[in-house]
C-alpha cells in the first residue's frame, strides 16, 4: 500500500473529476435555490452561486473513501491510519457544512456585513470560531499527530495532551477563520490554497507521512478541479463551505504529515491578514472600488487593511492583478519555508 503511487494517484483522479461534476451541478442548483451572492469587483454586481466549497469538501472525501476501500478489500488493513483518514473526512465534512450555514444566510435585500452592504449576511462574528471547533473534534478525538513539534528557531517542543486538546483545536479555529478573511477577488482562495496545498504535498513527500502526503494530494486535486470555476470571471463563488473546508483540509494535512512548522511558516501571509483587519475589529472588506479604466481603488485610501489593500496601493491593479500577485506571494513563502527546511531550521 506504500509503495505504490497509485494509492495516492486514483484517489486525487477521482477527487478531481468529482468536484468537476460536483461543482458543474452546484452552479445551477445552489443558484435556483437562492444560496448565492454578490460579486462586487466587477462594473456593476452580478449574483452568482456561491458555497461552491461544497464540491470541493465531497471531492474530499470520496478521495478518503475510495482509499479506504481499496486499503479494505485489496490490502491488508491498517487501522491507525484508516481512522486518521476518516477522522479527517469527517472533519472537513463538519466544518463544510458549518461554512454552508453562513452561505445560505441570504437577504431579499442589502443589509449591513464586515464594511459594506451585501445580500448575504452570514453568520455573526463570534459565532464563527465557535462553530469552526467543531471541526477538530474528530482529530481531537484520535489524538491525531505527533505531540513533538519543531519550533523554527526554538527547536524540538514537547506538548503531551496540549497537542490534541489545545493546539489542534486552536490551529483549526485560526486558520479556518484566518483563511476565510483573505477573498472577494476571482480565484483568490482557490489559487493560495492551491499553492499552498501543493507546497504541503511536496514536504510531506519528502519528509512527512503518507497520511498527510495523501489528504494533500486530495486537497490539491479538488481545488486544481474548482479553481477554473473560480477563476476571472468567476462562473462560482467559493463561499465560506470553501474557505473552512480548505482550512480545516490544510491544518489535517499538517498534523497528519508532522508539517507543523513547514506550515506556519505558508501560512503567514493569512497570520499577516488576520492582524490587519484586526486593527478594525475586523469590520474590513478587502474588496476595491472600481475605476473607469478597470482598475481597483483601495476602500479606505492609504490606510491598508488587507493584503488587497497593499496590492491596490502599489499600484493601479485590476481584479485579476490582484490575484496573481497575491498568488506569487505565497509562493514566495512555500519557497520560504523549504529554503528554512533545507538550511535545518525547521
Amino acid at each position: 500500500m506504500y509503495s505504490s503511487f497509485l494509492t495516492l494517484i486514483i484517489p486525487a483522479i477521482l477527487s478531481f473529476v468529482v468536484t468537476v461534476i460536483g461543482t458543474r451541478f452546484l452552479m445551477g442548483y445552489l443558484y435556483g435555490a437562492g444560496v448565492v451572492a454578490e460579486d462586487h469587483n466587477k462594473g456593476k454586481p452580478v449574483i452568482l452561486a456561491s458555497s461552491g466549497g461544497l464540491a470541493v469538501a465531497f471531492g474530499i472525501l470520496v478521495g478518503i473513501l475510495v482509499y479506504t476501500f481499496g486499503a479494505t478489500f485489496v490490502f491488508k488493513p491498517i487501522t491507525q491510519a484508516l481512522s486518521t483518514l476518516l477522522a479527517v473526512a469527517l472533519s472537513v465534512t463538519l466544518i463544510a457544512f458549518v461554512g454552508f450555514l453562513d452561505d445560505i444566510n441570504v437577504k431579499s435585500h442589502r443589509v449591513a456585513s464586515t464594511g459594506r452592504k451585501d445580500i448575504r449576511k452570514g453568520l455573526e462574528q463570534w459565532q464563527k470560531p465557535l462553530l469552526t471547533l467543531i471541526g477538530a473534534l474528530p482529530l481531537m478525538a484520535i489524538d491525531a499527530g505527533v505531540s513533538t513539534i519543531n519550533v523554527p528557531f526554538i527547536g524540538v517542543v514537547h506538548l503531551g495532551l496540549l497537542y490534541p486538546l489545545l493546539l489542534v483545536p486552536i490551529a483549526v479555529i485560526f486558520v479556518s477563520n484566518a483563511f476565510n478573511l483573505l477573498g472577494g477577488f476571482d480565484g483568490l482562495q482557490p489559487a493560495t490554497s492551491l499553492i499552498a496545498s501543493f507546497g504541503l504535498f511536496l514536504y510531506c513527500l519528502l519528509y512527512g507521512g503518507y497520511i498527510g502526503t495523501l489528504v494533500a494530494a486530495l486537497l490539491f486535486a479538488a481545488i486544481l478541479a474548482f479553481l477554473p470555476f473560480n477563476w476571472y470571471k468567476a462562473k462560482i463563488l467559493p463561499g465560506d463551505s470553501f474557505t473552512y473546508a480548505v482550512g480545516a483540509g490544510l491544518v489535517a494535512v499538517m498534523v497528519t504529515g508532522q508539517a507543523e512548522a513547514f506550515g506556519l511558516i505558508i501560512f503567514i501571509p493569512w497570520i499577516i491578514e488576520f492582524f490587519l483587519h484586526l486593527r478594525r475589529k475586523f469590520h474590513v472588506n478587502d474588496l476595491g472600488t472600481r475605476r473607469s479604466d478597470g482598475t481597483l481603488a483601495p476602500p479606505y485610501g492609504k490606510h491598508i487593511y488587507s493584503l488587497t489593500h497593499a496590492v491596490m496601493n502599489i499600484k493601479r491593479a485590476t481584479e485579476l492583478d490582484v490575484t496573481i500577485y497575491i498568488s506569487v506571494l505565497e509562493v514566495l513563502f512555500v519557497v520560504l519555508a523549504f529554503g528554512l527546511k533545507f538550511a535545518g531550521l525547521l
